[in-house]
């Protein structure tokens, strides 16, 4: 699935193209948003909030996709073949000298801009881990909720009622860099630990938006050849850990929606 990195780079990609342009036509596979009422808008902004994709529109109207596990937003020239089937696109954008495709989204949505504060995915975000205003002590609350203290840091740093923007990849990621079980409980993780472990996915996240390496997705090792490979445990079930050399396990974690956990047991002992 898109993690917060991957959202953030392909709003920077299509903002260029689409912010201060007028719609000039666009569809939509239906069932899905009346596509029609953004003809005629100006694009006031593109911007992303977690894993959410949003273009806002002069006219009050905003649309927000969530890719999921397959969706992509293309960005072609008028005229030019697109990569995907036309049956796959699930919305599209006109605008003067660009073309906008959201393919295989299975959430797109079009709704009132002031709608946002009551819309049931959006109003219940935790902060966003790659905003200029991040607050890392909101988050901390967040994970200090009561109704959290049972859960494992792995499935509370998937939660986007917590933080906006990380996923999979990232809390394997974090929690090895940060030496901590993805089976502990919240509550057995004292502040500094969290505060850590906060402020690393948002330093390893910011730092694969604001670099590309070679069309590798995400880096977490810090791209140092001696290391060799961009990430520290994720999918590298049953080979050698890359700081200790004990074998990474993983399994199927989770109880709302289990994802597969990759960690080190002797980097990751459990304890935080």
């Amino acid at each position: 699935m898109p993690e917060g990195d991957t959202l953030y780079r392909t709003a920077a990609g299509l903002r260029p193209h689409l912010l201060g342009r007028t719609v000039t036509a666009a569809s939509a596979r239906q069932p899905g948003p009346r596509a029609e009422r953004i003809v005629g808008a100006t694009i006031t902004d593109v911007d992303s909030v977690g894993k959410n994709l949003r273009i806002l529109f002069d006219n009050g109207l905003e649309v927000r996709t969530h890719l999921r596990m397959n969706g992509t937003w293309h960005r072609y020239r008028p005229g030019e073949r697109w990569r995907r089937p036309a049956s796959r696109a699930r919305l599209v954008i006109e605008v003067p000298g660009a073309v906008a495709v959201c393919f295989d989204a299975p959430v797109v949505e079009l709704f009132e801009q002031r709608a946002e504060r009551l819309h049931p995915a959006l109003s219940a975000l935790g902060p966003d881990l790659l905003a200029e205003d991040f607050d890392p002590d909101e988050v901390r609350g967040r994970l200090r909720e009561p109704s959290r203290a049972g859960v494992t840091i792995a499935e509370a740093l998937l939660d986007q009622r917590v933080v906006a923007g990380i996923g999979n990849v990232y809390k394997c990621e974090v929690l090895f860099l940060e030496r901590v079980s993805p089976f502990v409980v919240v509550s057995e993780v004292d502040d500094t630990t969290l505060d850590r472990l906060v402020t690393t996915a948002r330093r390893v996240m910011r730092a694969n938006v604001t670099s590309v390496r070679r069309g590798i997705e995400r880096v977490t090792t810090g791209g140092e050849p001696r290391i060799g490979g961009p990430l520290w445990v994720y999918g590298r079930a049953g080979r050698p850990c890359r700081r200790c050399g004990t074998i990474i396990e993983a399994v199927r974690h989770g109880t709302d929606l289990p994802r597969r956990t990759f960690w080190c047991p002797s980097c990751q002992r459990r304890a935080a």
